[in-house]
């Protein structure tokens, strides 16, 4: 175990001592503070050389040699490759370094190690409040073609023109399974690049995306021609609670990957020029981009390959593909936070008194939403009689079993008294 340092009042003794110093006195000071001779003689040296100031700093032993230090020839190819992916407009953090380097025959140092080079380089902007990689908690379906999940960006081109462009993702593998350039966000696109999808991967068990009214407006109370595309195909359409917008999680996150890549390339004059930077996109995303959410360091091409794909659903019949019967109507909230349906009053909220609210019900439960088609709140379709449901539990007498109510006492109405006489006799 080596010594402490001496301290720095001994250090100021040493760099000051006097010339005139009477014989043997540095070896009794030497003795009373435990420090050698040999290092009393370096720093009057020192203070010699650089003044007795500089020879106060305590400078950190530098070893002859760092058998495990990282050549600087490896830390120029880290920074290199890091320069190109960022100028690609592709991830360009230390994992995705490494990806590369390794799949080039290198063999990169550890994630902490091409950090800290990354660091050092002044190349990296920190980030104190991003959240730890062991923060997070992902959903992941055991299966390819378990579950898909669809969602649309905005894109400008070269002209201002704004563009939609769907992107496809399996859930399991995070394979980009489709994308298509459209000139709106339409039901036609979405159907466009599902049937691609379909064809080229397969048909999923499930298919996720948000409550808009081209994808899925089912909790709005109506169908849509997506929805019912994929229910003759046997798929199970579903959707996020609406304001939940981390149940796509996987696909805001895709989007973001695809507009810094587009950021980075040339302006597309028109929709086939961005489809194919999109295309190239893809390509790239699936078969070279190590996806760190993937175990074993993994592309999304070789997770699709790794494990055998859900089978596909069996085809529905006929009168399966039926809408399920379901009657709305609407309502304008009273001033008390209520409003009546079916005879039975539902207290909606204060907060939503004056608006009107769309409601959507069938045999099994009524939902309430919002003018913009948010959910308010769902109820149990209530028993027929029911007179009151709040804070999701009914109150009130409901009606007989038989269909009868229960029958009032009347009394007779009696007359007040009065102080005539009466005249007949």
């Amino acid at each position: 175990m080596s010594k402490p340092a001496p301290k720095i009042s001994v250090r100021h003794a040493v760099a000051t001592w006097p010339a005139d110093a009477p014989r043997g006195a540095v070896s009794a000071f030497c003795t009373e503070h435990g420090v050698s001779r040999a290092w009393f003689y370096k720093v009057r040296t020192a203070a010699g050389r650089v003044g007795p100031v500089k020879a106060l700093e305590i400078k950190r032993p530098v070893p002859l040699t760092s058998p495990k230090a990282t050549a600087p020839a490896m830390v120029e190819l880290l920074l290199a490759t890091r320069a190109d992916l960022e100028a690609k407009g592709l991830d360009h953090g230390p994992l995705s370094v490494i990806a590369k380097l390794s799949r080039q025959g290198f063999a990169p140092p550890s994630r902490a190690t091409v950090a800290r080079i990354f660091d050092r380089a002044g190349v990296v902007v920190p980030e104190p409040r991003k959240k730890p990689r062991s923060a997070y908690q992902r959903f992941v379906y055991p299966q390819p073609n378990a579950c898909w999940q669809i969602d649309a960006t905005e894109w400008r081109l070269a002209d201002g023109k704004t563009v939609a462009v769907f992107q496809l993702l399996d859930d399991h593998s995070r394979l980009a399974l489709a994308s298509l350039a459209a000139t709106g966000e339409t039901s036609e696109a979405a159907i466009a690049v599902v049937a691609l999808a379909i064809e080229r991967h397969g048909v999923p068990e499930k298919f996720l995306s948000d409550n808009g009214a081209v994808l899925n407006p089912t909790r709005r109370g109506r169908t849509g021609a997506l929805v019912e595309f994929l229910k003759s195909h046997g798929v199970e359409p579903i959707t996020g609670r609406p304001g939940k917008p981390t149940t796509q999680g996987k696909n805001e996150r895709f989007h973001r990957t695809l507009h810094q890549y587009l950021h980075r390339q040339p302006a597309a004059p028109s929709i086939p020029v961005l489809q194919a930077q999109i295309d190239a996109f893809d390509h790239y995303y699936n078969t070279e981009r190590e996806h760190q959410a993937l175990p074993g360091a993994l592309t999304p091409q070789e997770a699709w390959d790794a494990t055998p794909k859900t089978p596909a659903p069996a085809l529905p019949e006929p009168a399966m593909t039926v809408p399920a019967p379901a009657q709305s109507t609407q309502r304008l909230v009273r001033n008390d936070g209520r409003v009546t349906v079916l005879g039975t009053a539902f207290n909606i909220g204060q907060d939503q008194a004056g608006s009107t609210v769309h409601i959507v019900y069938d045999h099994a439960e009524i939902m309430f939403f919002d003018t913009r088609g948010t959910e308010i709140t769902t109820h149990p379709l209530p028993v027929k009689g029911t007179r009151y449901v709040g804070n999701g539990k009914p109150s009130g007498i409901a009606a007989d079993p038989a269909g009868a109510r229960r029958k009032r006492t009347r009394y007779p109405r009696l007359k007040p008294p009065t102080d005539e006489v009466s005249t007949k006799s």
